[in-house]
């Protein structure tokens, strides 16, 4: 299943924050691939789409960070999955 999690760096924490993703801390654990990682523009935070079957991990991963950022993290389906169902809802 695929996660997307937004997150915003706190003013207050950035520095350690930024100091901790240059040492390889945003790699998430075994059990869940990051298929790709946006930052915003303005710096402030940025977006994560993961993919795995084991909440736990992604929970961890989001744990590690969580002193550092302000994390939202939702499944989401692809295009076609979606229109498969819009499809039932539209043929009632």
């Amino acid at each position: 299943m695929k996660f997307l999690s937004s997150w915003t760096v706190r003013p207050d924490t950035r520095l350690e924050a930024v100091r901790r993703f240059l040492a390889g801390g945003g790699t998430p654990p075994s059990g869940v691939t990051l298929l790709g990682r946006w930052h915003r523009t303005d710096a402030s935070g940025g977006f994560s789409l993961y993919e795995t079957s084991d909440t736990t991990a992604l929970f961890a991963h989001a744990a590690e960070w969580a002193e550092f950022l302000d994390i939202q993290t939702v499944p989401v389906i692809e295009d076609a999955d979606a229109a498969s169902v819009m499809a039932r809802i539209v043929a009632q």
